[in-house]
Parts: C-alpha cells; sequence; structure tokens
C-alpha cells in the first residue's frame, strides 16, 4: 500500500481541529484507501478501535444507512461518551440530504468527521452554505508518477512509458496483466460515466455525452471552447448547443473526469474569460477510448504535468504572452513559476519555438522548459529540465 503521503500528512495535521475534513476526487483515485491509511495512524497512536465508526455507501450491507436519519441515528448508538469518536463517511454523496446528517454530527464536541466524495456538487449549494466556513476539501488524485515508480520501480524510461500509457489509478497500477488492467480502467470509466455524470445529471441524449467526451479527449491540451465543442459536433452531423455541451463539460469536471485551465494574460494580469484548455485526471481513460496509438506525446506530457502542479499545491494557468502562449503559470501564495513543456527541444526551431514567449516575460519569477531530453541546455538563465527528473524531485 502506497503511503500517499502529503495527503495523509495533511489528515493527521487537521485532526481533531473544529472542521469537517472533506476527501473529493474521481473514483478510484484512492479516497477509501487514505482514510483506511489514517485509520491505521490513529490505532497506532493508541486510539482505541470502538472510538472509530466507518461507513462505506457503496457497500449493499450499508444500503439502509442512505437515509440520513438512520445514519445519524447509527452512528449516535455507537459514539463513546466523553472520549474523542472518528467517523469516516465513504462516498456521502450517496446519501440524499446527507449533509442534515453530517451537520449535527460535526456540533458534537467528541466527534471528529472525515468524509469523501466522488462528485464536486457536494461542497456547493445546501452543504455549502450549512457548513461554509466549517470544513477544509482535499482534493486527492490518482498516482503521481513518484508513487507510481515507488510501486512498479526497474528502469525510469520504461516505467515512465507505462504511466504515459496507463495512467496512475492505484488499483490499476498494481495489475500486471494489460488486459485486466485495460479492463479494470474502462469499468471504472464507465461507472464514473454512468453513476456521477448520466444518473446525477439526469442526461438523456447518452450519444450526445459520448460525443463530448470523444472530442474533449482527443483535443487535450488544445485551446477549446463550448461554442467551438458544440460547433464542432454539428458539422459532424450531431445537433448540439453551446448551452447543452456546456452543461455536460459542467458534470465531467463536477465528477472529477476534467480539469479546466484558464487563460492568463501575463503582461495585463488578468484571467481572460473565453478559451481555455481540459485535462484528464488520469490518461488510463483515453486509453480507454482510442487506444495506445491515439496518443500525442506532447500533450500527454502536458497533461502530467498539468497535474503534478496541482498535487504540489499551485493555482494552474495558461499564459498569454502578446501572441504567444506559455504552457503554465503556477501560482502558489507570492510564488510563481513559468513552464514549457515539449517532448523535445533537440531540433533548434522546437527550442526557439519553445524558449521565445518566456523570453517575452520581464518578471524575475523562474522560468523553465520541462522535456524528455537528457541534455540539459541554458539560454538566457532558462534551464531545460528532464521532466521525469521533476517528477521524481521530492
Amino acid at each position: 500500500m502506497i503511503a500517499r503521503k502529503q495527503y495523509l500528512d495533511r489528515l493527521i495535521a487537521l485532526r481533531d481541529t473544529q472542521v469537517i475534513k472533506v476527501v473529493t476526487g474521481v473514483r478510484r483515485s484512492g479516497k477509501s484507501t487514505l482514510l483506511e491509511l489514517f485509520r491505521d495512524y490513529l490505532l497506532s497512536q493508541g486510539i482505541p478501535e470502538r472510538n472509530m465508526i466507518s461507513v462505506s455507501f457503496e457497500l449493499l450491507e450499508n444500503h439502509s444507512l442512505l437515509d440520513y436519519r438512520k445514519l445519524h441515528q447509527y452512528i449516535l448508538e455507537r459514539l463513546v461518551p466523553d472520549e474523542m469518536n472518528y467517523i469516516f463517511l465513504d462516498e456521502i454523496q450517496e446519501v440524499p440530504d446527507f449533509q442534515k446528517a453530517v451537520d449535527s454530527l460535526f456540533v458534537r464536541k467528541n466527534v471528529d468527521l472525515y468524509i469523501t466524495g466522488s462528485n464536486a456538487r457536494m461542497l456547493s449549494g445546501e452543504l455549502a452554505t450549512l457548513l461554509s466556513g466549517r470544513y477544509i476539501e482535499i482534493q486527492i488524485l490518482p498516482f503521481s508518477f513518484a508513487e507510481y515508480y515507488s510501486l512498479i520501480g526497474g528502469d525510469r524510461r520504461t516505467a515512465f512509458a507505462a504511466y504515459l500509457q496507463n495512467g496512475g489509478l492505484p488499483y490499476a497500477a498494481q495489475l500486471k496483466d494489460e488486459v485486466a488492467r485495460c479492463g479494470y480502467i474502462e469499468g471504472i470509466f464507465n461507472t464514473v460515466l454512468l453513476k456521477d455524470v448520466v444518473q446525477r445529471k439526469k442526461i438523456l441524449d447518452v450519444t450526445l455525452l459520448q460525443s463530448v467526451i470523444r472530442f474533449l479527449f482527443d483535443n487535450i491540451g488544445n485551446i477549446v471552447s463550448v461554442k467551438k465543442i458544440a460547433d464542432s459536433l454539428t458539422s459532424y452531423g450531431r445537433s448540439a448547443t453551446a448551452a447543452t455541451v456546456g452543461g455536460y463539460v459542467e458534470a465531467l469536471m463536477e465528477a472529477f473526469v476534467l480539469y479546466k485551465a484558464e487563460r492568463y494574460d501575463v503582461r495585463g494580469k488578468q484571467i481572460l474569460k473565453s478559451l481555455e484548455k481540459y485535462y484528464l485526471v488520469d490518461l488510463g481513460f483515453r486509453q480507454v477510448l482510442f487506444g495506445e496509438n491515439r496518443s500525442n506525446l506532447g500533450f500527454a506530457l502536458e497533461n502530467i504535468v498539468y497535474l503534478e502542479l496541482l498535487r504540489r499545491g499551485y493555482r494552474v494557468m495558461i499564459g498569454k504572452v502578446n501572441e504567444t502562449e506559455v504552457d503554465f503559470v503556477a501560482e502558489k501564495g507570492n510564488e510563481r513559476i513559468y513552464y514549457q513543456v515539449a517532448a523535445s527541444v533537440l531540433d533548434p526551431a522546437t527550442f526557439a519555438r519553445e524558449i521565445d514567449p518566456l523570453k517575452k516575460i520581464r518578471d524575475n519569477y523562474p522560468k523553465y522548459i520541462l522535456t524528455l531530453d537528457d541534455f540539459p541546455m541554458q539560454e538566457a538563465g532558462i534551464p531545460t529540465i528532464n521532466v521525469i527528473d521533476f517528477l521524481l524531485k521530492d
């Protein structure tokens, strides 16, 4: 079991604080395992097992607890008086009106509450209103390459090639058989599609949804707009309005399948309100739709770097510099870093294309080019870094 140290450390730091710890992320990204790791930590600290109550709403034996009143009563009956109780509720979005039970439990002084969910909508609407300022969200992503490599080992480039193709869903990374691994990833994708998108959003035109998904998955790293997607689908004979497509894109983002990177005018210092990029939570999902022959190495690298920057706590945007583009502007507090990502910059023309936008930026923040090349280069104080080295750096 991989420790998921960065996430576990956050839970440990938040232990016994007067906030609800909300762990979110796409299905099978490791939320349940994280709670299990935290339970093990509590046991190692001398917390008795009787002081921990765990309910997973994906288990059939817990379906009677999908009624928030029964769930509330079930937990009350098991609380240890005058001692701290640790409550773990996994995939809480399956419980209608769950926020009512959560709020009632939260106000008790001897309850430390941890919940997980696979849909971003659980943190909007009534929950956000009812529990405003009383929860902290921890977004969990599939394995980083560092986590994946600690499990797989061997030659770094071979492992990275497998990571590019198969993604980092935790259990899939442990499956050696390719057919079984692809079947497992496909099963997760279909479950997310059915339960977290189609059923939750009551989508009737599933074929159109699938067309939108194929377009977005095929345009990872490209600047797109909802109107562009709708126009493209219409040109191929699919009747699609921008409003409908926009709703489908929002649903995919709510299910943590897609992440949107907004465009940022570096010189104007403002967010641009149109033409964004979308990145995929796990490249294994793309493999399900297209197979390895449709992979674009440059865009796949972009996707991996984007997610890695999110893991490291950055807000990540696409940089616009005059008529050119910087792949990523990463901000955290007062820190800012610019990144270009390319498979290789050994060709002089490619190197010039990648470095020129960075050279046009006149501030003193760090600027880097990430590439698969093994030969370090530098110009105007802008170094190239091997992307595998970057991903494995602590």
